[in-house]
């Protein structure tokens, strides 16, 4: 039963409540209710400029749906449909197609930019938006499903102190050569059942180069063997190391960098952005690896993975700021233009 009715062409408009009625039920779109507002009105007035000013439309919009409408169909007031008749199918050959899903399935968290590079590297050639559209294709199809954010890492809340031996970087201190200043900083871990771990992260400023490592607890002894397995692991001499001025930082691992002649400097207290690269590392570590890996049970596992994502992070992943080169690579070309003795890389 209409609440109000009009009639047009010898024809019953269909009343207000009714026209809500048909779009909560499904038949008609929002888009065609809204037109089918403008045919009850005109019904009323017949007066087709005073309806186009009255909705804000133009005059030749009006007539063209009016010469469409038929009050027995209302469906003719959908829009149709733009999509053409005959459309371009993918010229991207099926090989290239299925590799590009095999790298973005191993790499989650890599976009289209970076899977260039590494097709590059395998001799396929393919522009980066051809790259996108193949991954918008692929996850259309349901094929390519991104990973969910099951597994989060939250970072320590930690007090501010000064240690005794870390200062403020003076002004004038100069960052030219990987090993210059390196960045560290703690990620704290839930795994499930309760489990908290802490990593260790470390960035180079130059080279981008990351080491990292998880333990039991973020106590100044497990820094100082962190700081121990920085050394082994960067492929160049660690001569001074950025900290914030968590309680980890000090006591064994300042007394080991003392020992080991290694400068340390804290930052100010509330200043993160200081510490802006190893930050960006932590988010990654988030991002591409503990919402995309399983952890270990146990923490010989845990390293283990962490290991060899360090090896992907290092000479696999392209690096936006190193103009898509791992820091493996932009190392390597740094050597070539400062040659000095080094240690290998691996």
């Amino acid at each position: 039963m209409y609440l109000r009715s009009s009639r047009v062409y010898g024809s019953i408009i269909p009343g207000a409540e009714y026209i809500r009625s048909l779009v909560r039920q499904g038949t008609i779109s929002q888009d065609a209710a809204r037109r089918l507002k403008w045919f009850d009105y005109y019904a009323k007035c017949e007066d087709a400029r005073l309806t186009c000013r009255h909705f804000g439309i133009s005059p030749q919009t009006f007539y063209r749906w009016k010469n469409r409408f038929d009050p027995y169909d209302l469906t003719t007031l959908e829009a149709w449909s733009r999509r053409p008749h005959h459309v371009r199918k993918p010229l991207t050959p099926a090989p290239i197609q299925d590799r590009i899903l095999e790298l973005r399935t191993k790499y989650p968290r890599w976009g289209k930019d970076k899977l260039v590079v590494l097709l590059k590297r395998e001799g396929i050639r393919v522009s980066t938006s051809t790259v996108g559209r193949v991954m918008k294709r692929l996850k259309d199809r349901g094929v390519l499903v991104e990973p969910l954010n099951v597994r989060l890492a939250r970072e320590a809340r930690k007090r501010r102190r000064r240690p005794r031996y870390a200062i403020r970087k003076p002004e004038g201190y100069r960052v030219t050569v990987p090993g210059d200043l390196i960045q560290v900083d703690t990620l704290q871990i839930h795994l499930k059942g309760n489990d908290r771990r802490w990593q260790f992260s470390s960035r180079d400023l130059i080279s981008r180069w990351d080491v990292s490592r998880a333990y039991r607890n973020a106590s100044s002894f497990a820094a100082a063997l962190f700081l121990e397995y920085m050394e082994r692991k960067f492929p160049f001499p660690v001569r001074a190391i950025q900290i914030d001025g968590g309680s980890e930082f000090k006591k064994h691992f300042e007394e080991a960098c003392r020992e080991r002649g290694i400068r340390l400097f804290i930052i100010p207290p509330r200043t993160p952005k200081l510490q802006g690269y190893v930050e960006s590392a932590n988010k990654t570590h988030r991002v591409e690896f503990y919402e995309v890996e399983d952890i270990g049970l146990n923490m010989e596992e845990h390293n283990k993975q962490l290991e060899e994502w360090d090896k992907v992070y290092n000479h696999i992943r392209p690096h936006q700021s190193l103009d898509y080169l791992t820091p493996a690579e932009y190392y390597q070309g740094w050597l070539k233009t400062h040659p000095q003795p080094t240690v290998s890389l691996m």
